[in-house]
């Protein structure tokens, strides 16, 4: 299985960035998908979920209103559109799958993780 984030970079306050992330190995529509972030020298923290058919999300309330988490079955792909950015936004995010989960925010439900994809939000 892997799990391959893609859409990082530096964007200033304010501006949109749109993370994809790419998976292969597994059946894709049998399997929640998460979003989770991590700063240096703190926890990783759930920033979204969305259900096996996609119909479902769940955001952490930091984002919500702001983050939207889509999917698409046939491409094997999730994605995550941040607008309005925040400095506080700046993180390595990683995309992660729990099968047959519902999309919760907990991280030991996900059985695969990818490698991760930074996010700067300069001031």
């Amino acid at each position: 299985v892997q799990l391959v984030e893609s859409g990082g970079g530096l964007v200033q306050a304010g501006g949109s960035l749109r993370l994809s992330c790419a998976a292969s190995g597994l059946i894709f529509s049998t399997y929640a998908m998460g979003w989770f972030r991590q700063v240096p020298g703190k926890e990783r923290e759930f920033v979204a979920a969305i259900n096996r058919r996609g119909y479902s999300t769940n955001y952490v309330d930091s984002v919500k209103g702001r983050f939207t988490i889509s999917r698409d079955n046939a491409k094997n792909t999730v994605f995550l559109q941040m607008n309005s950015l925040k400095p506080e936004d700046t993180a390595v995010y990683y995309c992660a799958a729990d099968q047959w989960g519902a999309g919760r925010g907990i991280s030991t439900d996900y059985e695969y993780w990818g490698q991760g994809t930074q996010v700067t939000v300069s001031s």
